[in-house]
C-alpha cells in the first residue's frame, strides 16, 4: 500500500504540475474519445496501452469485458454505454479482451469445483456462455492454450453482439454516429489484434489502415464465428 502512496506523492510533486492547465479544463467538463469495455484484469492498462491522455477515454471494466444485453431492468453496463453515448457524445466504443483472462479460464472449466465458491462469478460468466459454445463446436477441438485465446476472441465478438442490443448503440449505428471496435490484447507481445467485418481476427495497424476503423459487419457478429488466433 505505501507504494501506491508513496506513487501519489511523485504524481503530485512531478506529473500534475507539468500538465495543470490540463487538469484545470478537465475539472470542469470532459470529452473523450471513445468508450473503452474492458476486463477488471491488473494487467490490461488503457491509458498506457495507447498511450492515452486523461479524458481521452471512458473506461467501463468488469470481470470478462461483458456486456450483458440489454433488457428493461438496470446495470451498470448499460447505464454506463448511454451515459458515454448520450451525455458524453462518444462516437466510439471499443471492447478489448486479453490474452490469459482469468474470467475465461474459469467459463472454459465451468464446472471446476473452485467456481463453486464464487456464485456470483458464475453467474456473471452466463452472459459469455455462447462464446464457449462456439468454440466448443471446432472440429477436433483445441488444445490448450488455443483453446483459452479462440474464447477470448470469441467472447469479444459475442459482446459486440449484445452491444447492438443496447438502444443508445442501436441508434447510433443506425444514424451512423457511433461506431463498435473488438480488440484482443496480447499482454506478452503488447500487441493488439482487432476483428474485421468478415469475423476474423487481424493486427489492429492493418484493420485500422483496410476499413478506416468502422464497425464489424452486423453478419459477421450474428455468425459468431471467429478466425483462430494468431499470437
Amino acid at each position: 500500500m505505501q507504494r501506491l502512496v508513496d506513487g501519489h506523492v511523485r504524481f503530485k510533486q512531478s506529473v500534475f504540475p507539468r500538465q495543470e492547465e490540463s487538469f484545470l479544463k478537465l475539472a470542469k467538463a470532459q470529452s473523450p474519445q471513445a468508450m473503452f469495455i474492458t476486463c477488471a484484469d491488473s494487467r490490461v492498462v488503457p491509458e498506457l496501452i495507447l498511450q492515452a491522455d486523461p479524458g481521452d477515454l471512458f473506461v467501463y471494466r468488469n470481470a470478462g469485458n461483458i456486456v450483458p444485453p440489454y433488457t428493461h431492468g438496470y446495470d451498470g453496463a448499460s447505464a454506463a454505454i448511454e451515459y458515454a453515448i448520450a451525455a458524453l457524445g462518444v462516437r466510439h466504443i471499443i471492447v478489448c479482451g486479453h490474452a490469459d483472462c482469468g474470467a475465461m479460464k474459469g467459463l472454459l472449466h465451468c464446472d471446476d469445483p473452485a467456481l463453486g465458491a464464487m456464485p456470483t462469478v458464475r453467474a456473471w460468466l452466463r452472459h459469455a456462455d455462447v462464446a464457449r459454445q462456439v468454440t466448443g463446436t471446432r472440429p477436433g477441438g483445441f488444445v490448450a492454450p488455443d483453446a483459452l485465446d479462440h474464447l477470448v476472441q470469441q467472447n469479444v465478438v459475442a459482446q459486440l453482439y449484445n452491444l447492438r442490443t443496447h438502444p443508445a448503440v442501436a441508434r447510433g449505428l443506425a444514424t451512423g454516429t457511433v461506431s463498435i471496435h473488438g480488440w484482443v490484447y496480447h499482454i506478452a507481445s503488447g500487441s493488439i489484434l482487432a476483428v474485421d467485418d468478415a469475423g476474423s481476427f487481424a493486427p489492429l495497424e492493418e484493420c485500422s489502415r483496410a476499413n478506416d476503423g468502422a464497425s464489424p459487419a452486423p453478419a459477421a457478429l450474428n455468425g459468431l464465428v471467429a478466425a483462430p488466433p494468431t499470437l
